[in-house]
């Protein structure tokens, strides 16, 4: 019978049939190019998925012309992709890792992938409970602070890779590049909007398997924060919003492209150093702060674990009692040992947003579903 269809079928005929039937077999929405993931907001994130593996390339932040790393994320199985080293190559999903910021422990802990964290750095600031109890039964490596982790300790986790934010001007990782373990350079925190930093949870759920959960995860906080941000553009007045406050010789502040100074103009606000157009935090002087920022209408302070009121506020700076927030009383705190806000709002910034409206603007009509970060200070 197959020889006498091939009789009847011209040879050109039958090899485009052949073609076609083994173009159907296996994902046919994964051409042999690859597919790129949609990023609507991301900016130092690419991703693009391949039959049996990933390949995602973090932009560099302070140079945008030039890339800061490049990964092959490998299903089982799977050889490595021509062209890349070990450096570069991590099994996914990833089994065993080391997680430096509680950020990024709250979100794998969220998408059901607590299980591959093995070791992490600045243990004493993870609030997540079950994360904490298995800290202290040693199931999760302590491996110091992570500016001066305990590489000896890395070592013998053995994990598939560390995930850490990477800073300018560093200098690279030090010993701890020639551990021979891939490093997942964390840039999420230098994105230019919330969204921005919020949407690399598709890369983090590609790292642990949680692919499908990450991208719905992610399309829930998009929907929800620009609902919330449609509100806020309702609304007539513009507060002036200061953040923070001294910390050795400096004010850390939201510049104008940072994901914290976006979300104060999202939620109706005006971020007084909002012309300074790029991302991260600004390090000021006092004196400049107060001189630019003398007339902020609310203030809002994160810290953690010791309460401040208004009283204690003025005797540590005599400063903070120039602020007419200060002075009105219009200043707000996060206890961020209790509310955890760093946790929650890098990946969920829709329930800070929900708090900040609520605070600049009391008459807004804003859903159920956000969380009390901020209280007001005690005098």
């Amino acid at each position: 019978m197959i020889s006498t269809v091939r009789k009847t079928i011209s040879p050109i005929i039958l090899f485009m049939v052949l073609f076609l039937l083994q173009g159907c077999r296996g994902n046919s929405t994964v051409s042999s190019e690859g597919k790129e993931v949609e990023l609507k907001y991301a900016e130092n994130l690419a991703i693009k998925e391949f039959d049996g593996y990933t390949i995602a390339e973090v932009r560099n932040p302070w140079d945008t012309t030039k890339l800061l790393q490049k990964y092959v994320l490998l299903e089982e199985g799977v050889d490595v992709p021509e062209g890349f080293t070990p450096a570069q190559t991590i099994r996914v999903p990833l089994k065993k890792s080391i997680v430096y910021s509680s950020v990024h422990n709250g979100l794998i802990n969220e998408l059901g992938a607590a299980d591959a964290i093995s070791g992490v750095c600045d243990a004493e600031y993870i609030y997540e409970p079950s994360l904490q109890s298995r800290i202290e039964s040693g199931d999760i490596a302590d491996c110091g602070n992570s500016m001066s982790p305990n590489i000896e300790k890395i070592i013998e986790v053995a994990p598939g890779a560390i995930l850490l934010s990477p800073f300018e001007n560093s200098g690279g990782h030090g010993k701890l590049s020639q551990a021979g373990i891939p490093i997942i350079e964390c840039a999420d925190y230098m994105e230019t909007s919330p969204l921005a930093r919020s949407e690399w949870m598709k890369f983090y759920g590609r790292l642990y398997g949680k692919k499908e959960q990450a991208d719905s995860m992610f399309s829930e906080t998009e929907r929800q924060y620009l609902e919330l941000k449609e509100i806020a553009k309702s609304t007539t007045t513009r507060p002036k919003v200061l953040m923070d406050r001294i910390y050795g010789q400096s004010w850390n502040l939201p510049a104008g492209k940072s994901t914290m100074g976006m979300m104060l103009v999202d939620a109706g606000g005006v971020n007084p150093f909002g012309d300074v157009k790029v991302s991260g935090s600004l390090q000021l002087s006092p004196e400049k702060v107060l001189y630019q920022a003398q007339d902020v209408d609310i203030w809002l302070i994160r810290f953690a674990y010791d309460p401040i009121t208004l009283k204690s506020l003025g005797e540590d700076k005599e400063l903070y009692t120039k602020f007419k927030a200060y002075k009105e009383k219009n200043v707000y705190g996060s206890d961020s040992s209790k509310t955890r806000i760093f946790e929650d709002v890098a990946f969920h910034p829709q329930w800070l947003l929900s708090n900040l409206i609520s605070l600049f603007h009391p008459e807004a009509e804003i859903p159920e579903g956000g969380k009390s970060y901020f209280v007001k200070i005690e005098p």
